[in-house]
């Protein structure tokens, strides 16, 4: 693997076929959603790293289908083990990642399942992208808004750590941004609610 020093930034225009065209299925989502009796969305999960993104994402997929219902989890970190194994944490491969798993995720939707994204997505454009790629009917933006300090305290990875010592350059929320969503479907302050509680506001939301 090429280290992210000398990596060359993506050129998504250079990865752009001209012989390729859309083939359209002869089952459609709706017929997917009757056999599954679910109606497919993507539950993005945002927020600062130790905010609770992937304990909620997990959660969530366990009670889900305890209830019977066809789901599974995209995580970030797993997700960096293979289909973007090839990118660091540039803004241009922070961007390319998200793009991959909402075009995994709009995939997984039209199959029929539920999908659920535990990405800490800092960029707002970022985010606008991933919806537009799923589409604003199936997309629900849930925002982890836990105080910063509250995360650093948890410090799972001990990434902050990492950071107040100097062997991190960037990290989202201390030197580098995480953008808010401004008008997310759902914010959840984990420091407030715990963790049955923030997964039954997402099932209930799903349920509405």
């Amino acid at each position: 693997m090429v280290h992210d020093a000398v990596k060359p930034e993506l050129d998504l225009k250079l990865h752009v076929s001209t012989d390729v065209a859309w083939h359209t299925s002869k089952v459609s989502r709706a017929d997917r959603a009757a056999m599954l009796h679910q109606e497919s969305a993507t539950v993005w999960l945002t927020g600062l790293s130790g905010s609770g993104k992937s304990t909620i994402a997990f959660e969530l997929e366990r009670r889900l289908m305890a209830s019977g219902r066809l789901v599974f989890v995209l995580d970030g970190d797993n997700i960096r083990h293979g289909l973007s194994r090839d990118l660091g944490f540039s803004h241009e491969d922070r961007t390319e990642n998200i793009r991959r798993i909402a075009e995994v995720a709009k995939l997984f939707n039209d199959a029929g399942l539920l999908v659920i994204t535990a990405f800490i997505s800092p960029y707002q454009e970022d985010r606008a992208m991933a919806r537009q790629i799923i589409g604003d009917a199936h997309f629900i933006e849930t925002h982890l808004c836990t105080d910063i300090q509250v995360c650093e305290s948890r410090d799972p990875k001990g990434l902050y750590k990492k950071v107040r010592e100097g062997s991190i350059a960037e990290f989202t929320g201390i030197t580098a941004p995480y953008e808010a969503p401004v008008g997310p479907e759902l914010r959840i302050d984990t420091s407030r609610m715990t963790i049955e509680e923030s997964v039954s506001e997402i099932i209930q939301k799903l349920a509405s």
